[in-house]
C-alpha cells in the first residue's frame, strides 16, 4: 500500500506543478517557446538605422532581460547596449495589435512599423493592415493593457 500512496502523492505533485506552469505569467520579452532569442534573431537597431529588418549574427549577441539579442555588427550591439529602450520593440516584441485587443500573440519581425521613434511588431500581413488603420488609437489601448496582459 505505501507504493500506491507514494504514486498518488507523486501524481498529485506533478499535476500541481503543471497547473502552476500553465498559470504562470508570460515572459516580458517574447522569444518563442523553445528559444531565448529575442526578435527572431533580427537586429533591433537595424529598423532605425536602415529602415528595414536585418538578421543579426551569432557573432554579435547580447543578453538583455533574460533574452538573447542578435545584431549585424559590434556597433549595432553597442548602440543597443547603451540604450535598449530606444531600440527594443514595444510590448516585449509581442504583436502590438493583439496587446491593444487585450491578449498576447507573437510579433513577426517582418511585420513592423516605427512610430514616434518606437518599434512595433504585428502578427502577420493582415493584422498589420488592420493596425495601420488607426495605429495611434491601437498604441493608446495597448499602452493601457501593457503589462497586465502578460498575466492573463
Amino acid at each position: 500500500m505505501p507504493s500506491r500512496r507514494f504514486a498518488a502523492v507523486f501524481i498529485g505533485a506533478l499535476l500541481l506543478v503543471a497547473a502552476a506552469a500553465a498559470n504562470a505569467a508570460a515572459p516580458d520579452i517574447y522569444t518563442g517557446r523553445f528559444s531565448s532569442l529575442a526578435l527572431g534573431g533580427y537586429d533591433p537597431v537595424a529598423y532605425f538605422e536602415t529602415g528595414a529588418p536585418a538578421k543579426g549574427s551569432r557573432e554579435f549577441t547580447l543578453e538583455h532581460e533574460g533574452a538573447t539579442w542578435r545584431f549585424v555588427s559590434a556597433q549595432s550591439r553597442e548602440k543597443f547596449r547603451a540604450n535598449p529602450a530606444a531600440y527594443a520593440p514595444q510590448y516585449g516584441g509581442y504583436c502590438a495589435w493583439a496587446i491593444a485587443q487585450g491578449y498576447l500573440a507573437p510579433g513577426n519581425p517582418e511585420n513592423w512599423t516605427v512610430r514616434g521613434g518606437k518599434l512595433y511588431l504585428n502578427y502577420n500581413d493582415k493584422v498589420q493592415k488592420d493596425w495601420l488603420v488607426d495605429p495611434e488609437g491601437f498604441i493608446a489601448r495597448a499602452d493601457s493593457n501593457w503589462p497586465d496582459v502578460l498575466s492573463k
